[in-house]
């Protein structure tokens, strides 16, 4: 066999010349930046003139504690990915305060405006600038609290973070005042408290999402894309918390109404419109007890299994969960009655001692 001509010979040739040519640009360069360019015969091309990067790479930047504002625009890149996470963050803390309905209201997909509006607990006004600073929250006090987690949120970053990236709205009345308040909060500044004409509870908007972000902002997908996403995770929390109506609308245009399901067969129409009437005519409940949880919800039938597992929600402690353990757990109970590469379709729960939850 001809080594010039073999495979690996061609692929040893190929990487020797990506070398050379490394080698070559890097002879280029004399001072440890890659900024001075070196003339033909070798010296340092500065016309005289120090190394300006040099010296900048002598001396390290002096530490300093960074301004609330970017730390809280470092905070939204992990906690804002794109709108539906800022419902996310903001619905949930509407299921904190204890709220029976909660309207969603967005606009352009989410990157113009997203309102959410509950009839909560409400905010005491002294309460409504706080609640914009980092780590500031009231579901949790103390190391125990960290251990038995009940509530959705617990951090304190969400609000923050979202007035980081967007102009925002908090308004809030609790019920024993005449009226609401509401604080304005943008490019880290927040007004102080006014008078809000508003009904008992929270009602939060966030405008021009990312504006100050350009890079961000680039990378939204277009505006149908973007309220599909918020529209999937609204019906999937539906199915965690039936006592609670939802309304969702987008450019003003009702779009999802879900009431509030207290009874089996109110449920049995909640399924039927988030997971399909196939699921909800046909599924078989369930209800285990043992070990110190409690396993209960529907699975479909074998005969409606689908191609994709795109109807399969496991709540822990009301909080919906994507692990490929249990979606495996689940799939094995199918194992001798599904057709390879079929999903089947579950909405189950999990209520489990928190303290056993990580």
């Amino acid at each position: 066999m001809d080594v010039a001509k073999s495979p690996s010979a061609g692929l040893f040739a190929f990487l020797g010349l990506r070398f050379a040519r490394t080698s070559a640009l890097a002879a280029r360069f004399s001072c440890g930046s890659g900024l001075c360019p070196r003339s033909a015969d070798g010296s340092v091309a500065t016309q005289g003139r120090s190394c300006g990067a040099s010296k900048a790479m002598l001396h390290a930047m002096p530490i300093r504690v960074l301004s609330d504002h970017l730390i809280n625009q470092i905070a939204a890149g992990e906690v804002i990915e794109r709108p539906s996470s800022v419902v996310k963050e903001l619905v949930e803390n509407a299921l904190d305060a204890g709220a029976g309905l909660v309207e969603i209201d967005i606009e352009a997909g989410g990157a113009k405006l997203i309102r959410i509006s509950d009839d909560g607990g409400g905010i005491p006004v002294e309460e409504l600038p706080l609640a914009l600073n980092r780590h500031a929250t009231s579901k949790i006090t103390s190391m125990d609290d960290l251990e038995v987690v009940r509530s959705l949120g617990f951090r304190g970053e969400a609000l923050p973070s979202i007035a980081s990236v967007s102009r925002l709205t908090l308004a809030s009345r609790t019920p024993g005042e005449a009226h609401g308040f509401r604080v304005d909060a943008s490019a880290g500044q927040v007004s102080p408290p006014r008078a809000e004409a508003m009904r008992p509870g929270t009602r939060v908007e966030a405008w021009d999402l990312f504006y100050n972000v350009p890079a961000r902002r680039k990378f939204l997908k277009a505006e149908r894309t973007e309220f599909g996403h918020i529209e999937d995770w609204v019906r999937s929390l539906a199915l965690a918390r039936p006592e609670v109506e939802f309304r969702l609308s987008h450019n003003s245009k009702s779009q999802l109404p879900i009431r509030a399901a207290l009874e089996p067969e109110q449920m049995r129409a909640r399924l039927r419109s988030v997971v399909g009437p196939a699921f909800a005519e046909r599924a078989l409940a369930l209800d285990f007890e043992g070990a110190g949880a409690r396993l209960h919800g529907w699975v479909g039938l074998p005969t409606d299994a689908r191609s994709q597992a795109d109807q399969q929600y496991f709540y822990v402690n009301g909080r919906l969960v994507r692990d490929r353990l249990i979606a495996h757990a689940v799939r094995q109970a199918y194992a001798d009655v599904l057709f390879h590469g079929r999903h089947p379709a579950f909405v189950l729960y999990l209520d489990i001692d928190p303290a056993r939850v990580d």
